[in-house]
């Protein structure tokens, strides 16, 4: 693995791609790999892109690629697909757009399956991320699966998140179910050649005044995906986003949030892993026994079987 590790950071992208199946799948090698990369992360700035589906996501993603490398960074995309009912696997939807650039060194392309996972990102989808940016890429976009309102996470997991939406995309009620405006950075209304696109650029400006007050006035940029239109402007505002965020402290501040909050998420899964493996140990089966006869409540056995109740 430190053979694995250092090919990876030096630009084999078949280490890189070996590497990244063993963090996914969490095996006692990804866990070292992981540990061993760690320290080199904080690079790369993290981009989320979110939406529902159909909104054109995979599209802007390939256009911004192609801005990314025309500024010279090197760029890793984690597309979230669907999980294959066959296979378990990404089911690879979101890859046939961003064909090409598929023979550019510079540009790294991994699908992720979402293995069930509600908010839009895949469990691994942090840990990938860590990989992606300790290999030494300059930007990592992460497009989430499109599930619609559901797909909040990738907040938790992006410096600057993008919502994309479409003109006749929904009323204020809609928006604020989402918690779309509490995730977004940027707004985009793609599609924008079809009718409506103005109502749908008034709708969002006024929800947006409506929220919390906030030193960061985020940006709606009306897009056509398909011929590149608005695409200059997006990746301004990304980069605008980037400044502000360096420039008031937040970003370091926000990184260090999502530190904690991934360390907090690393504990609950760990916690989770150690429950399914032990479900035969004789503390976990008294106490199941014990809640099957009501005779002790589940919250307290958990805590007697965490050893924290004395």
């Amino acid at each position: 693995m430190d053979d694995l590790v250092g090919n990876a950071r030096a630009g084999n992208r078949r280490a890189l791609a070996r590497l990244i199946s063993h963090v996914e799948d969490a095996t006692p090698a990804g866990r070292q790999a992981l540990s061993d990369i760690y320290p080199a992360t904080g690079h790369a700035h993290i981009l989320g892109i979110t939406g529902a589906p159909g909104a054109g996501k995979s599209t802007l993603t390939d256009g911004l690629i192609a801005q990314a490398r025309g500024d010279g960074l090197e760029v890793a995309v984690l597309a979230v697909d669907p999980t294959s009912p066959f296979t378990g696997g990404a089911i690879l939807g979101d890859r046939v757009r961003m064909q090409s650039h598929i023979d550019d060194h510079g540009v790294y392309i991994r699908s992720l399956a979402s293995r069930g996972q509600l908010g839009g990102i895949s469990e691994a989808t942090p840990r990938v991320i860590a990989v992606l940016d300790g290999a030494g890429f300059d930007l990592v976009i992460v497009e989430t699966v499109g599930v619609g309102q559901a797909e909040v996470d990738i907040a938790a997991n992006a410096d600057t998140s993008v919502v994309v939406v479409n003109p006749g995309w929904g009323d204020s009620v809609q928006a604020a179910k989402a918690g779309l405006l509490e995730i977004g950075d940027v707004f985009v209304v793609n599609k924008a050649d079809r009718p409506n696109v103005a109502e749908a650029v008034n709708d969002l400006r006024q929800m947006l005044m409506l929220g919390a007050p906030s030193e960061w006035e985020v940006p709606v940029v009306e897009t056509v995906a398909l011929d590149g239109s608005g695409l200059d402007d997006l990746w301004k505002a990304i980069g605008d986003h980037r400044d502000h965020l360096t420039t008031t402290g937040r970003l370091s501040a926000e990184r260090n949030l999502r530190a904690e909050a991934r360390l907090r998420s690393a504990i609950r899964a760990e916690i989770e892993s150690q429950v399914a493996t032990h479900t035969d140990d004789p503390a976990y089966l008294l106490a199941l026994e014990a809640v099957r006869g009501r005779t002790m409540d589940p919250w307290s056995a958990a805590l007697q079987i965490l050893g924290a109740s004395g």
